[in-house]
């Protein structure tokens, strides 16, 4: 009885099997594709989508099943959705901010960045590096996104950036002695080695994904300079090593030359902004296969806001005419000396959802809109460590798709328009 049993379930499970409809995929026509690995586009293909990943790209239009679902998109350009590897996704600069911190509960930042996120996703920026926040909050965004609670880019945060005493990311900075205690490692504050340990683990412990630390002044901060080295070398070394114990990349905020090459040779992963790079500095990391993320969009917005007047406190209206102006030349004399660059904007210093600017100033730099646009997806995703999962539209990633009207091969500033958002299989944007 027990066989014949067996052997009437076995039968039925394969007869329902048999009986079920095929599966249902959804096939994108893509009248001009733009795949992200740098590759020439190509005409009329079929992306062959399956949940949340691409299966097949296909040559021309392939007819669908009964079950499928067509996406028409023979009338645009197809890419990856793009990768903003310098984001600030949970704030905004906008006149008065700098009073943020005094009247801005957790939960007004938490909302706002959810406003921030979409705006974001539907700019066709479907993953965003995020670094450097107040309360944590990217990371709860990030896993409130991943659960589908609110709609938004994939997160990869560095939560909190780590600075030293009153430097760049120092959150007490311009606050009156004795309003706030003096933070420490927990507060991304740390001096010394032991503390660099702590400040990184504190990272780990609250859900970052990788670290930020700010290796030089920078432009809007509440401190005289915009360019001084910030950390000793026994403190970079500390929190590269720590971070690598817990598989952590490290991205560096850098205007002045010696903090850079400092961090450089720590083993960094990335150099954000280098306004004050050189020869020497362009050689060391092409040795160390050093990243550059250029940020020319956030140099050039604080420039032209430092002239709007009371925008900006006047310590960091000056420094902002000073270091802003310099960033396209210094990106245009890095892609020329052959540095690894992937593209990321400073979203937050300006308005998000405004983030493709980057490509135009990246063009009228001097980079090939080819090129530029494989700055946020290829080597975006490779600097990211997501290089299997994103950054192209090929068989096995993630189905993070755009399309745009024109092509930005012939008008980059086509970019800035884009008509269709899908991220993970799903269309959140369809003009």
């Amino acid at each position: 009885m027990k066989i014949t049993l067996k052997r009437t379930l076995l039968s039925a499970c394969c007869f329902a099997a048999m009986s079920l409809p095929a599966a249902a995929d959804t096939l994108i026509h893509a009248g001009k594709l733009i795949d992200g690995t740098g590759a020439n586009p190509l005409t009329n293909l079929t992306i062959r989508i399956v949940d949340d990943r691409i299966v097949a790209v296909e040559r021309g239009f392939t007819e669908p099943t009964s079950n499928d679902t067509v996406i028409d998109l023979s009338d645009k350009t197809v890419l990856p959705g793009f990768i903003d590897m310098h984001t600030h996704i949970t704030s905004q600069s906008e006149p008065g901010s700098y009073l943020h911190r005094f009247t801005h509960n957790p939960a007004d930042t938490a909302f706002r960045a959810a406003y921030f996120a979409n705006i974001t996703l539907n700019a066709g920026f479907t993953t965003v590096r995020d670094l450097g926040d107040s309360f944590a909050t990217s990371v709860s965004l990030r896993n409130a996104i991943n659960s589908g609670y609110v709609p938004g880019p994939r997160i990869y945060t560095a939560a909190k950036s780590l600075a030293t005493t009153g430097g760049h990311a120092d959150p007490s900075n311009g606050y009156r002695q004795g309003l706030v205690p003096t933070p420490g490692p927990m507060e991304g504050v740390l001096n010394g080695t032991d503390q660099a340990r702590q400040a990184v683990r504190a990272r780990y412990q609250e859900g970052a994904n990788l670290i930020k630390l700010t290796a030089t002044g920078g432009v809007l901060s509440l401190a005289a300079s915009g360019d001084n080295p910030q950390f000793m070398d026994d403190e970079l070394a500390a929190i590269v090593a720590t971070a690598r114990d817990y598989d952590m990349k490290v991205a560096v905020h850098a205007h002045g030359k010696d903090g850079m090459v400092r961090a450089i040779k720590a083993g960094v992963d990335s150099i954000e902004h280098g306004t004050y790079m050189d020869e020497s500095v362009f050689a060391l990391m092409k040795e160390h296969g050093t990243y550059y993320v250029p940020t020319i969009t956030a140099g050039k917005s604080v420039a032209e806001r430092a002239e709007i007047p009371g925008y900006f406190p006047p310590q960091v209206a000056a420094k902002a005419r000073t270091i802003g102006p310099l960033i396209q030349d210094t990106f245009s004399r890095a892609y020329q000396a052959g540095v690894k660059i992937a593209f990321g904007t400073d979203a937050g210093v300006f308005d998000h959802g405004e983030n493709a600017r980057e490509f135009v100033y990246m063009v009228e730099a001097g980079m090939p809109p080819l090129e530029a646009i494989t700055t946020a997806t290829k080597h975006a995703a490779e600097l990211l460590g997501e290089w299997d999962n994103l950054g192209s539209i090929t068989a096995g990633k993630y189905a993070d798709i755009i399309a745009v009207d024109g092509d930005p091969l012939e008008d980059i500033r086509v970019l800035g328009h884009v008509r269709f958002v899908m991220k993970g299989g799903v269309v959140y944007r369809h003009d």
